[in-house]
């Protein structure tokens, strides 16, 4: 039997009607903590978030847990599942699995091919390839519970095809991305049967909710979920006009 697995959990501000949830599977190295930042934004605007820790550590454990978060009716909906790196892939792979409860996917830095990557060499070199962010670099150096090294570990020999997912997917990735490059990413989204919404990050590199677009990506999400809200077609809210 799969053990209970730690969730981090961040709420919405009292006397405020929750929008829904998110569910995020990390990547490699992380644990739920390391998206205090990204969970404390998306919180302040009504969605309730719930951090497990790298899938890769015990995957069917992991997974489990997320499924069963997905499926708790105490939760309010829609129920998102939001992975980053290797945690994109097993959202993916549970997506694919036809999951009860999921609602839609989010997937930011997707590895784009199985086998160890990233060069990275030293922690210097390692948190390059992560994040610009000084906030989150220095967030990432003093964290005790982060696994430095494992961005070279090897990510998961069979890569999700996407066969499957029938539900609304947003991509961000970095454009400077130098683990998982922007075009392979396009190559590997092309595979999804239901289209997806791809949206790149100008000047940011691996870690896509943790970099110096935090802001951007955050705001990107929650304008997805305010469109899933309305309607699974994501039928825009805020358009342009063209006033020529």
């Amino acid at each position: 039997m799969s053990s209970p697995q730690p969730v981090h959990a961040w709420d919405e501000p009292e006397g405020i009607v929750p929008r829904g949830t998110l569910v995020v599977l990390p990547g490699r190295g992380e644990h739920g903590g390391v998206y205090e930042r990204f969970g404390r934004r998306i919180a302040a605007d009504g969605y309730r978030v719930r951090a497990l820790t790298d899938p890769s550590s015990d995957p069917a454990a992991v997974t489990d847990e997320a499924a069963k978060l997905l499926r708790d009716e105490t939760l309010p909906g829609p129920r998102v599942l939001v992975g980053s790196d290797t945690g994109a892939l097993y959202a993916a792979s549970l997506a694919a699995r036809g999951t009860p409860g999921l609602d839609a996917l989010v997937l930011a830095g997707l590895p784009t091919a199985p086998g160890a990557l990233a060069a990275a060499t030293d922690w210097e070199a390692e948190l390059d390839q992560r994040t610009a962010c000084p906030t989150h670099r220095g967030r990432l150096t003093s964290d005790v519970s982060f696994r430095r090294g494992a961005l070279t570990a090897p990510a998961p020999a069979e890569l999700p095809t996407f066969d499957g997912i029938s539900v609304p997917v947003l991509a961000l990735h970095g454009a400077d991305d130098s683990v998982s490059p922007l075009p392979e990413a396009h190559r590997a989204y092309r595979a999804l049967p239901g289209g997806v919404e791809l949206v790149s990050l100008a000047g940011t590199r691996h870690d896509a909710l943790n970099d110096l677009t935090h802001r951007t990506a955050a705001a990107t999400i929650v304008l997805f979920l305010e469109r899933l809200r309305l309607s699974p077609d994501l039928a825009p809210i805020a358009v342009r006009e063209d006033l020529a």
